[in-house]
């Protein structure tokens, strides 16, 4: 295995994560992190940690991808699989802490499953 370098700016990404406990959009943090890296190496940051299994990614509302730490997922590996919430109200997205079960199906092999939940947050329900 490579040794993975942690450069100032994957540490500095990495403290957006550590910061909130909700789910980050790309455009947010790009928008966030504009002033020490460019967008291209946001995007080159969070594919690789990714593939490192300490984020994984998944498509909000909008189409517009959001991002997640792990939890005890390796780079062979994600077993992270359960649904993210999305605030229709405040757009506020989270991941779920819910057991999911995705069915084997026969003849096929499922690589990735995405479930995404839209409703109102708590804090827009109050």
């Amino acid at each position: 295995m490579a040794i993975q370098r942690q450069t100032a700016s994957v540490k500095k990404l990495w403290r957006q994560f550590e910061a909130s406990k909700d789910a980050l959009s790309v455009v947010d943090l790009v928008k966030e992190l504009k002033e020490e890296m460019n967008k291209t190496t946001v995007y080159r940051i969070l594919d690789r940690m990714e593939s490192e299994g300490k984020l994984h990614s998944f498509s909000g509302k909008d189409g517009l991808k959001w991002y997640a730490k792990c939890q005890d997922c390796s780079a062979n590996h994600h077993i992270d699989v359960h649904p993210h919430f999305q605030c229709n109200a405040c757009g506020k997205v989270e991941c779920l802490s819910v057991n999911v079960h995705i069915p084997s199906i026969k003849e096929h092999k499922i690589e990735r499953a995405q479930i995404l939940l839209l409703g109102q947050c708590e804090s827009c329900l109050n």
